[in-house]
């Protein structure tokens, strides 16, 4: 897993691979609106695939719109983008539907996954309970991404660990999910904790 530092590649014109570079899939999970579709688009070398609909009134009894009352749009299956961490490796990454009633897609989305980053809203932590447990059950390495709202409150890592109940190797950063510096950033961090990791080799499970 050595990739001699973390700078970005020399790309192909149309996105491509760089000669003799590795790509590997890396989920971005989370809750409903915490900020996965956003982090695709912003960090992607291409123009993102997204899957987003618009929420309708149909949907008001299903969804769960507590602290996400503006949220006009809801990803239905998936988000699908890339990037180039340097010349060594490329990242495909898959963004994960939300909402319970979309869960059922999950098991095939993970599939293949080397690792993953858990977007978090620190205004409703429980909505990223069920994407921590996803990835302990499959066994999915991740970092928590703590993405800054504007009107977000500041808590210590260690209070967001003990209410996520995760352990202390699991890396937590923060970052603004709308900025592309911020997002690779967090990237990076994926990557050097599954390095970490002495008994991970950088392959697709």
């Amino acid at each position: 897993m050595d990739f001699k530092g973390f700078d970005h590649p020399d790309r192909t014109a149309d996105g491509g691979l760089p000669d003799g570079a590795r790509s590997v899939k890396v989920m971005i999970a989370g809750g409903f609106g915490t900020g996965k579709t956003t982090m695709v688009r912003s960090v992607s070398d291409i123009k993102p695939l997204t899957t987003e609909e618009t929420l309708t009134q149909a949907s008001a009894d299903v969804d769960n719109l507590i602290g996400v009352a503006d949220k006009q749009e809801t990803t239905v299956s998936l988000d699908f983008g890339k990037i180039g961490i340097n010349d060594q490796l490329v990242l495909y990454l898959f963004g994960t539907p939300g909402q319970e009633r979309f869960w059922f897609l999950w098991n095939g989305l993970f599939k293949g996954a080397l690792g993953a980053v858990v977007l978090v809203d620190t205004r409703r932590l429980a909505s990223s309970f069920r994407a921590i447990e996803e990835m302990e059950r499959q066994d999915v390495p991740f970092v928590i991404a703590l993405n800054v709202f504007p009107d977000s409150k500041e808590h210590p890592v260690e209070e967001i660990r003990d209410a996520l109940d995760i352990s202390p190797n699991i890396p937590i950063v923060a970052c603004d999910a709308r900025d592309r510096a911020s997002s690779r950033d967090v990237l990076i961090a994926l990557i050097r904790h599954l390095k970490d990791r002495s008994s991970v080799a950088l392959e697709p499970r």
